[in-house]
């Protein structure tokens, strides 16, 4: 205990205090050094945030290097505050260079823009789930199939960029699918990561579309390796699924003059008793959790084919 009292009080006392304090204030570059750190840490996260925080400590720095040089006239001082400035110069550099290298074509920007950037999602981020679908932007012209009921296999997930598509089943109108909308996301809902399926309804192009496609397997690799981006795109499909529930429930009635409501189901079983018990289905269903594209039971559409 003695040798651990006698090196703190060598570290402490065996330093000369002061006796006289400068009456004068040190120069304005020094003063301009100090501001420039006070702000300097203010900064946030994110590559922004990382360039405003270099930006200013690095010209805090070299203030201090200029003070030292001038004023103090101190070479270690100098040094050291010239190591700091070349180091945060360096990092600005780097930073920029990866700003700049995280780059997307048109319709990936303003897909970022839409609908990433206001969930706060960083291009870093953005950037793995743009590689995940082979920055790839896909074309389906007019009157042409996503999908076809029965027949194409659930195989990818897929996000509407521009156009208009048509759900239907069994050639009846259901909804439409507009941009930033999924185009299937109740059938990747309703599949497990190592089930298979088949479409139950069938998806047409209205318009000439473009959309972004990424294929399940190599989605789930990217989940896998980022929890991240995992429970962000299950916010988006469920936000999803609900969009489209609504626009089902927007558009079917039931007898009475009653408009079916998705959150009231059991009032119309009491409202209806004459409608007859649906007969459960001894068909394979592909889909195990359900469809939400699917209308309920004991329902008459009256929009088909209207335009919303």
């Amino acid at each position: 205990m003695g040798e651990n009292a006698s090196f703190w009080e060598s570290l402490i006392y065996a330093h000369p205090t002061c006796t006289t304090w400068k009456q004068e204030a040190e120069g304005s570059i020094y003063h301009l050094a100090s501001i420039f750190f006070v702000v300097g840490f203010m900064g946030g996260s994110g590559f922004f945030g990382l360039l405003y925080v270099f930006s200013l400590l690095g010209l805090g720095f070299l203030c201090s290097s200029v003070w030292a040089w001038l004023d103090v006239c101190a070479a270690d001082i100098f040094s050291w505050n010239f190591v700091l400035f070349a180091i945060c110069f360096v990092q600005f550099v780097y930073v920029t260079y990866q700003v700049r290298s995280v780059a997307f074509d048109r319709e990936f920007q303003e897909l970022y823009s839409a609908l990433f950037q206001p969930l706060g999602i960083s291009l870093t981020v953005y950037r793995k789930i743009v590689l995940c679908c082979d920055a790839e932007v896909i074309t389906l012209e007019k009157e042409h199939c996503y999908a076809m009921q029965g027949k194409t296999p659930i195989d990818k997930l897929s996000l509407l960029v521009s156009g208009r598509i048509r759900v239907t089943v069994d050639g009846e109108f259901l909804h439409y699918i507009f941009p930033l909308q999924f185009l299937d996301s109740p059938e990747w809902d309703s599949l497990r990561p190592t089930e298979e399926g088949i479409f139950q309804v069938t998806l047409t192009a209205e318009t000439d579309c473009r959309y972004v496609a990424w294929r399940r397997k190599k989605l789930y690799l990217l989940f896998a390796k980022h929890r991240f981006i995992s429970r962000l795109f299950s916010i988006l499909i469920g936000s999803d699924i609900a969009e489209k529930l609504y626009a089902l429930n927007d558009r079917v009635h039931v007898g009475q003059g009653f408009r079916y409501d998705i959150r009231l189901p059991n009032f119309y079983h009491v409202a209806l008793p004459e409608t007859p018990p649906v007969q459960p289905s001894h068909q394979p269903h592909h889909l195990q959790r359900g469809s939400p594209r699917r209308k309920p039971a004991g329902v008459t559409n009256c929009g088909s084919f209207l335009a919303p």
